[in-house]
């Protein structure tokens, strides 16, 4: 993925960053964006309640990509932005390197952006991701 690409999904991630107070609980304040094999891109936000049973912004933008009938994702960054509104990239937790992976078998040579403009394939995050059939 080339810098300009990397830049680009950084900044549809960003564009979804809208924190709000809900019920005391902050929501959208984690953006993410991915694109699909096909070239589509998808977005999400995190939701993040007091019983646990939110989710991160990746688990949102996947919901999106599969809703529109695709499972494969091409490359995928999360953010969030400091108090001074400067964009910092989030690596994907482990549940969400999971996640990932369980979608399509092929996410494990997606494209991951954990920091910055560094791009990794989900495999090297998650390098003991193989199980028996």
């Amino acid at each position: 993925m080339t810098g300009d690409a990397t830049a680009a999904l950084v900044a549809a991630a960003a564009a979804v960053v809208r924190p709000r107070i809900v019920g005391g609980r902050v929501f959208g304040d984690v953006g993410c964006a991915l694109r699909t094999d096909a070239g589509n891109p998808d977005q999400g936000v995190c939701i993040d309640t007091s019983s646990g049973t939110g989710f991160c912004a990746e688990h949102a933008a996947i919901a999106a990509m599969v809703t529109a009938g695709e499972t494969r994702s091409e490359a995928i960054v999360a953010v969030w932005k400091d108090d001074d509104g400067a964009v910092v990239v989030l690596p994907p937790c482990g549940r969400c390197r999971e996640f990932i992976r369980q979608i399509d078998g092929a996410n494990i040579d997606a494209g991951v952006v954990p920091g910055s403009q560094q791009v990794v394939a989900l495999r090297e995050l998650l390098p003991y991701h193989d199980r028996p059939a």
